[in-house]
Formats: structure tokens, sequence, C-alpha cells
């Protein structure tokens, strides 16, 4: 899914060629972020997107041989002449007078020209990794492609062999090897690109827009005219708005003696990248859209401001609580967190920093959303565009969910640099966490990080890849806390050591129940609610209005929108499930995120849409079949109840933490989705409905645990 979706779009034609172009946004001034490369398409700008259109208008385009542009296969579509001509088609089309000009690599030339030949278009200029023709190249490099023209010709015999020095593999750089070996090239170039350590995702990323187009496409770009050097060094003379230049120091494309000339030459800014490489918007998203923004504030006109500063003394204690949307269970227990802060520190205000449902949630408790949660993108609207029948690949999902987490953070960023906050509390806010270690010098406040398991762990079926990548990410975390152990003032386990898997982060990581006892906290688990306020099931029964002698049986799939193929499978289970139970009563709760009118009723099968006190249904039931959420299950685990619970196929959490901790307090019956019959579920609604239990006991003190841990950061 992605984060943000133009405002309008359409396709402007220069010498026969369409180009797409997007806007988003309507502040001024207008930011022109430029296509680089044919090799990718206007994607590579996804992360930035949605932070500079909250702020400027943005519009943005493919360039010729990719995206939603034409793919020509003629030299001239690809001329310096022809580049810059698109981007002032793009600009008269959406009638942009003037706009702040940003560039990567290959449009650094195209950024340049537009400043120097049509000043009064331009604002200001920004390049990024600039690929123009003012240093010389690596000598390895050198030796086997052309840096700053065609690629040289080679027959298919006259390919080098390539041995383990990596600057021999730019031999693939070249025409006849685009044609023969395209999706090779593109994992070598983009490997050269991402010169980071953790780069899977991005690089996986650009090779599937490489993809996109083909290596006859390169073939006729490398075959236009690039601009010469001392054609770039005039237009950097005469260039007389303001420049900045961007480069990382490990740049493995283009050396930072590029950017420096650039800079050089033109009078303008140099910020250098330490350890970035090649396309740092991708990898150092967050100081990229900062530097965009900085940049670009200084075209925007003044605007009379009122400020107000509080001495001391006079300030409330605030927290701002991040809790995840992914379904409701986090809201219950942060919920319960926040009032036992409350009883600690009576004059705390706590702001919520979160989505629908939860914020449907804390309407209903009367807590204060802060408005800037606006802004934020929905999380469960993306997993739900990633679930399929009962199956939702968690892993993958999470990482495809990097730009909406980016746009998440830098809504986080803009409310925390405005507002002072003594406290924030990130209950699975892994948006936040990763970009605060990424980026610890914005942090101006106490952190507490809360989570319920700890390690991405692959599935089966993933292969040595998803292993890898799994990993991978582990590591990346395991290195974000060596390398800023106290980022995170506090960091909650919501459990017990025994709750957490044996399991390794991946081969020569460290165990993870090892590693999580050195570095968290345990609160125990955190219900929201006493179970011992329900032990009177009978009076509790008859509170909600269920009749004596029927038996109950309560199906909920939880808050996100991923549960129909669930519900539906089960209610196709009742007509043979109530033949054999006497008086069975199904009730099917859909959650805010599912129609109830989508699903049918019938006697003794009702359907109820959101219901608030879900957990009070739970505790009076006879049996719940649920998905295998933690919450729901641990609810009903608290309350002593039989339960049946069905993991989504692919989601790491429900088929390894969330199933090891109901082993280990001996509590319901897993069932998979892909044996789930009318009749196999008859008998087991018929096993279990009713069944008396005898679970490990669930704390009922975790979120004054949890409190207690917290208070102090006040």
């Amino acid at each position: 899914m992605h984060a943000r979706r133009a405002d309008t779009e359409g396709f402007v034609e220069h010498l026969g060629v369409k180009i797409h172009y997007e806007v988003h946004g309507s502040g001024g001034p207008t930011l022109l972020l430029l296509p680089t490369w044919t090799i990718v398409h206007k994607r590579f700008w996804k992360l930035q997107v949605p932070y500079l259109a909250r702020h400027f208008r943005v519009v943005m385009y493919d360039g010729p041989g990719n995206g939603q542009s034409d793919r020509p296969l003629t030299p001239a579509a690809y001329e310096q002449s022809a580049q810059v001509a698109y981007a002032l088609a793009v600009l008269d089309t959406t009638g942009t007078d003037r706009a702040v000009v940003v560039g990567l690599s290959r449009a650094a030339s195209w950024a340049l020209e537009l400043a120097a030949e049509h000043p009064s278009r331009v604002h200001g200029t920004i390049v990024v990794g600039a690929a123009v023709p003012l240093a010389s190249r690596d000598p390895v490099r050198a030796a086997h492609m052309s840096l700053t023209g065609p690629a040289p010709q080679l027959e298919p015999s006259s390919v080098p062999a390539l041995g383990t020095d990596p600057g021999e593999h730019w031999a693939k750089y070249n025409r006849e090897y685009w044609l023969e070996h395209y999706e090779d090239f593109l994992w070598f170039f983009f490997g050269q690109c991402f010169s980071e350590a953790h780069s899977t995702k991005p690089t996986e990323d650009a090779v599937g827009w490489g993809l996109e187009t083909a290596g006859a496409v390169l073939v006729a770009e490398s075959a236009a005219s690039f601009p010469k050097r001392e054609t770039v060094e005039g237009w950097c003379a005469r260039i007389a708005t303001p420049v900045l230049a961007i480069h990382g120091d490990d740049d493995r494309v283009i050396p930072l003696r590029c950017g420096e000339r650039v800079a050089e030459l033109s009078g303008g800014e140099l910020v250098v990248l330490e350890g970035a490489g090649h396309i740092p918007m991708a990898r150092d998203p967050v100081r990229i859209n900062l530097l965009i923004r900085a940049f670009a504030e200084r075209f925007r006109p003044p605007t009379p401001a009122r400020r107000t500063w509080t001495r001391w003394d006079r300030r409330r204690k605030r927290v701002l609580y991040l809790c995840s949307p992914i379904g409701l269970g986090h809201a219950r227990r942060d919920l319960a967190i926040a009032r036992e802060l409350r009883e600690r520190h009576p004059d705390t205000r706590v702001d919520w920093l979160t989505q629908h449902p939860v914020t449907r949630l804390l309407d209903d408790a009367g807590e204060h959303v802060h408005p800037a949660s606006r802004w934020l993108v929905n999380e469960s609207q993306h997993i739900e565009s990633e679930a399929g029948e009962h199956d939702l690949h968690c892993f993958q999902a999470l990482r495809r969910m990097d730009e909406i987490l980016l746009s998440n953070f830098m809504v986080f960023r803009d409310v925390v640099t405005e507002e002072q906050y003594d406290l924030v509390i990130g209950d699975e806010a892994w948006d936040v966490d990763h970009f605060l270690h990424e980026n610890p010098e914005l942090k101006r406040f106490a952190y507490a990080w809360l989570t319920d398991f700890v390690g991405y762990l692959p599935m089966p079926d993933g292969g040595e890849r998803e292993a890898l990548v799994a990993a991978d990410y582990n590591a990346e975390m395991i290195g974000h806390i060596a390398r800023f152990p106290r980022l995170r003032d506090r960091a909650v386990y919501i459990g017990d050591p025994d709750d957490i898997v044996a399991d390794r982060f991946g081969r020569d990581l460290p165990l993870i129940r090892e590693w999580t006892q050195a570095h968290y906290d345990f609160a125990g688990y955190v219900t929201g609610f006493d179970p011992g306020d329900y032990a009177d099931r009978a009076a509790l029964r008859a509170e909600l209005g269920y009749r004596p002698g029927e038996r109950v049986c309560v199906v909920t799939a939880g808050g996100s929108g991923v549960g129909t193929d669930l519900l539906r499978r089960v209610m196709d289970a009742f007509p043979e499930a109530s033949r054999r139970v006497a008086g069975l009563r199904m009730i099917v709760v859909t959650g805010p995120r599912i129609d109830p009118a989508s699903l049918p009723t019938g006697h003794g099968l009702e359907v109820r849409p959101y219901v608030p006190d879900l957990h009070r249904h739970l505790a009076a039931c006879d049996l719940a079949v649920v998905q295998g959420g933690l919450t729901t299950c641990m609810e009903l685990t608290a309350t002593s109840r039989p339960f049946i619970y069905v993991p989504l196929r692919h989601h790491f959490e429900q088929n390894f933490h969330v199933a090891h901790r109901l082993r280990r307090h001996g509590a319901g019956r897993q069932l998979d989705f892909a044996d789930l019959t009318p009749d196999s579920l008859a008998d087991a609604i018929t096993a279990e409905i009713g069944r008396e239990v005898r679970y490990r006991p669930v704390s009922t003190d975790g979120a004054a645990r949890a409190a207690a841990l917290l208070s102090d950061l006040l």
C-alpha cells in the first residue's frame, strides 16, 4: 500500500514521448523531484513524498524509459536537452512558475542546467550523489566501464571473466551484459548503490523497479550524449540561486569529489553523509527529508506567528503515548498502564498518537487523541491489503510497510519537535523505535519501549532467503541497542521470561530469551482488567443477557479486518454444531473494520459489530473461537475459558511467539485453517464447549508493574 496517493496526475508529451507526472500537496513553495537514471522510476522518492507533501507542494514524474512513461528505444529521447525539456513541460503543465529542484545522481546535470539556463523557474537546487564529470573515477572501476559516457560495446565472448575483486564486477556495466544478463546486472548495481549494511529491502525495491524496464532501454539511453566537464563547470559558475549538494562518503558509484566540486563551483553548501552510499533517500530518509525541508523553507513567504514558552514550574508533566493500531489488544493494556501511571502522577497529561481502530476505543474512554493523529497513514489498512484467505505473511507485510512507517515517524518527529513531552511511550511503535536509533540526535525526551514479543522468525516455507533476511533485521536491531544502549530509557516486556521463545535471532546471533533477559525489564502480562471481577459467571451472564442453560460460543477475529474468512468458516459450521450441542448460541463479533451486514444471520446465530467490552463476553462464554492474536487468547486464559484458536497462516508472531506462550500456560486448542470443515469444527466445538480447564495463572498486576517501571521517567 502506498503511504500517499497523488492529488492529481496526468501526462505531458515532448517530441512524441509521453511523460507521466503526479502532484502531491498544496503548500508553497513547490518541490520538483526529478527522475534519475531510467533504471528506476519515481517510486524511488516514496520515503520523501508523504512528509514533504504535508509541508509543500510536490511535483514528480517518471523519466522516459520506466514507470508510467513511454519506453523509447531511440537515444534522442534521453539526450540532455530532452531531459531538461521534460522537466520544463511538467512545470508548465502543472502550473508551476518556480520550484525547488531536487535531483539524484544522473538528474544532477538536468537540475544544474535548469538553474543556470532557466533561472526564473528555479528557487534553488539540491543535488544528491551528483553524477557529473567533475572528478576522476575509481581506477579499478574505470578499467572495466565508461563512467561518463556510453557503456563500452563488448562482444559476448569478450565480456571479462569475473574474479573475486568487487571492482572487476563493474565489467557488467556494458550494453551486451544488459541485454543478456539484465537482472544479474541489477542485483550487482544496486548492491553497489546501497553500500550500507542491512539494505535488503531497498535493494529488492530497486531491482523490482529495474525489472519494469529492459536492458534495451538502458542501451538506448547509454547512446545519448552527456554533458562534458567544461559545460557542467559553466552551469555551476552561472547559478545565482542557492545550491545544496548532498553526498555520501561511502558512495561506490559516484565519488564524493563530484559533490564537493558542485558546491565549490556554485558557491553552494555541501553536506557529507558519513557512511552513506549512493541513494541516501532510501537508507537515511529522515536526514534527507529534514535537509530538503530546511532548504525549501528558505523560499516560503514569512507568516506572523505567536509563540508561547512556559516556565518550568508551570509545566504539567506530559506523556505522548504511541499505541500500535494493528488490532485493539495494545489499546486496552495501554489504557490500563496509563491509568496506573496517573495514579502515581495525578497531574500528568497523556496525549495519544495513534490510528483507527484504537482511536475509537480511546474516544469511548474519554482519552485525548493528539490532532496530529489525522496525518498518520493507517497501518491496519495496509495489513488488510496484504492478507489473503486467513493468510498474512506478517514479516513481509511489515517490510513492505516501510514507506508507511517512515511517513508516520515523520509525523511523530514534527509533534515532539513542536511540543514538549517528558516521556514518550511506544507500545510496539516500530517506526519510532527504528528511526530514533537511526537518528539518535532527535531524542529530546525520556523514551520507553513496550513489546510482547522479541525477534522476527522466518516461516519454514520461506526458504534460506527469508531466514537470512529475518536474521538481518534482527541483527540490525541488536546493533542499534548495542550502539545506543541508553536511547531506550526503559524497555518493558509484557510478560515473563518464560514467555519468550527459545529460538535464536539467526545463525551466529544470540538466543532470543537470553538476550531479552539482559536488555528488558518484565512487567508480567497486562490484561487491562481484573479477572477476579468476573468470578461470578452466572451474574455476569445475566447482566449480558445470556439465558440460563444456553451454550454461548463467541467468535471473534480481532480488531483488524483480516478475519473475515475465519468468521465465515466458523459460521458455515454452525448448523452442524447446533445439531450436536443443544441450545447452542453463536455470537459472531466482527470488530470495527468488518461490515457486519456482509455476514449471514439466522436462528441461534447472531452477528454483532464492534463490542467495546468484548472481554466481558469472553469471560462469560462457554467457548470462544478466535484468531491467534495474543490479547484475545490471553484474556480467555486469564478468565479460564475454553477456546479454539486458529493462527493466521504465515503470521510468525501468532504461529511461534503466541503459540509458545499459550503452550506454557496450557491454554487453548490450536487448529489449522486448512483443516477447518463444518464437521471438524463441529467436532471441536462439541468437545471444547463448557469444558473445565486448568490453565497456568495469569498475573493480575501487570499494569501496575509496568507503570512502576515507567514512573521514575516522569
